[in-house]
């Protein structure tokens, strides 16, 4: 019964953080977007204190089950696990703890996020981990069932759906989360959750929690046949069953009820066991060890399953690239056009003095401090605008750029979707206060200050007059009011200058 609850709750959560990170409607955040903000990390770097206790106090008393349930990378490995242990019919079997390994990462990942470094913060945190996977593996695909669907629709005569852009965001990004997700497949398929009890930081700080848990399941030293039906079907490999003692590591046990399912004599409960130390009773008569079916197989596992996860991994990394391959090329032979006459060439990102960070993340202190590079803002973005950054110093974290679209006056889902603080929430009234950045005319490439042709496209689309066209002798010239100037970058996106704007806006430290 536990295990069926755990896995009704954990798909639940599961489902619906995937949708937040599929959805680009926005439809579904208002529904599910507690979900994110009930992740460990976000919530710490929000100063979420009630989302924080509430997780403390639920492993203190139930153990790991935030572990287990709430978070997505870690129902992703007990899908990937299962499959593991049910086609190969391979067995588990105890594995010592690698403290070196655990806590080593854990120092380092700690040090890493006191210390600004948010590159490895964002690497290793689990929420962040799978929403990169999402986000770059999976988005595109739903996107493009979604254009097959607006492409039937109009045909039919409705206008039910409406197709949406698919582009890579970011090469790096988009190689990380390939590597991330071989890694996750490898492991899990190996060893169920060596991720969660030897990489994950969160995992690991859990534990130190989880270890003194009220209740846990307890072997029955005196029931206790030392079958090791429990032991060859733990996932975190945290039962040690021998002749002469039983233990339970709870630093590493995550809560999924496997052993308490399928113990033959109910030797296994989950019951409360606060007090009685982080191990289970040793003092059970030396009984006569029966051989599982499985347990002599666990020695000789075949390597061809290894050999097979990899090649699984590869095959979905060689599979996605070979998609975004099609889809570059695609967009290759089929140009846009000016009336028929010329290409159109597609715009690509300046470069920027200073990156341009979302509004309501108050300025890029804030900002990069508390970003997890998580990719919900990126993946829901309704208009193109942000990406992750290619910088190494902020790396898959979020950046504003104007080549397929400008920051709307009027749209403020990146501070509403945000679970970790990163950026705040605003309204669109306020929004107009925040100057993300100041544009800045180039007048090479300008058509009117060259004198090429006539324009003023800049100044007629700003929304809030701060560009003007000057006379200065025989030709025009754009000028910035840079106090008036809020950076929303619509006058770089409808600039017909190509493939550079002519004018570029470069960010604000401080959204003043």
């Amino acid at each position: 019964m536990l295990k069926k609850l755990r896995i009704i709750l954990a798909l639940v959560f599961w489902t619906g953080i995937t949708l937040l990170f599929l959805d680009f409607t926005g439809a579904l955040h208002s529904w599910l977007g507690w979900m994110a903000k009930l992740q460990f990390l976000p919530a710490l770097l929000a100063l979420n204190v009630g989302v924080v206790a509430f997780l403390v106090v639920l492993t203190l008393v139930f153990g790991r089950v935030y572990c287990s349930v709430i978070c997505p990378l870690g129902v992703l490995q007990d899908g990937i696990s299962w499959l593991g242990t049910h086609k190969s019919k391979r067995p588990y079997k105890y594995k010592k703890e690698l403290k070196w390994l655990r806590y080593g990462v854990w120092a380092l990942f700690v040090i890493a996020l006191v210390a600004g470094v948010q590159v490895f913060v964002a690497l290793l945190a689990p929420y962040s981990a799978y929403g990169r996977m999402v986000q770059n593996l999976l988005q595109p695909l739903y996107l493009w069932g979604n254009n097959l669907l607006a492409w039937l629709a109009e045909r039919a005569g409705s206008y039910a759906f409406y197709p949406r852009e698919v582009w890579m965001r970011s090469l790096p990004t988009f190689l990380i989360a390939i590597v991330t997700l071989v890694v996750i497949v490898v492991l899990s398929f190996k060893g169920g959750r060596t991720w969660c009890n030897s990489i994950c930081p969160v995992g690991t700080t859990l534990s130190f929690l989880s270890r003194f848990a009220m209740f846990r399941p307890v072997i029955d030293a005196d029931q206790c046949v030392r079958c090791k039906t429990c032991e060859v079907n733990c996932k975190a490999q945290c039962i040690s069953i021998t002749k002469e003692a039983v233990h339970i590591d709870y630093s590493r046990c995550v809560d999924c009820f496997n052993c308490i399912d399928t113990c033959p004599k109910g030797g296994l409960k989950y019951r409360f066991a606060w007090g009685s130390g982080a191990k289970t009773p040793q003092n059970a008569p030396k009984l006569a060890e029966k051989d599982h079916s499985g347990a002599e197989s666990a020695k000789n596992a075949p390597e061809s399953a290894q050999r097979r996860a990899f090649l699984a991994g590869t095959a979905i990394a060689v599979g996605a690239a070979a998609l975004k391959g099609i889809e570059a090329r695609a967009q290759e032979v089929a140009k846009k056009t000016d009336g028929g006459f010329a290409d159109v060439l597609p715009k690509q990102a300046p470069k920027r003095e200073t990156p341009i960070t979302p509004p309501g993340s108050l300025g890029a202190r804030n900002f990069y401090r508390r970003c997890t590079g998580c990719q919900l803002c990126i993946a829901e973005c309704p208009n193109n605008v942000l990406r992750p950054s290619t910088d190494l110093n902020h790396l898959m974290q979020p950046e504003m750029s104007f080549e397929k679209g400008y920051c709307r006056p009027e749209c403020t889902r990146c501070g509403e979707l945000c679970p970790s603080g990163a950026i705040l929430p605003i309204s669109k009234e306020t929004k107009t206060n925040f100057h993300l950045g100041t544009a800045g005319v180039n007048t090479d490439l300008c058509l009117e200050a060259t004198g090429k042709s006539q324009c003023g496209k800049c100044a007629q689309v700003c929304p809030t007059g701060a560009i003007m066209m000057v006379e200065q002798g025989d030709v025009r010239r754009p000028v910035v009011a840079e106090e008036v100037c809020i950076g929303c970058g619509k006058c770089e996106y409808l600039c017909p200058v190509r493939p550079i704007s002519a004018i570029t806006v470069n960010g604000r430290e401080v959204h003043v």
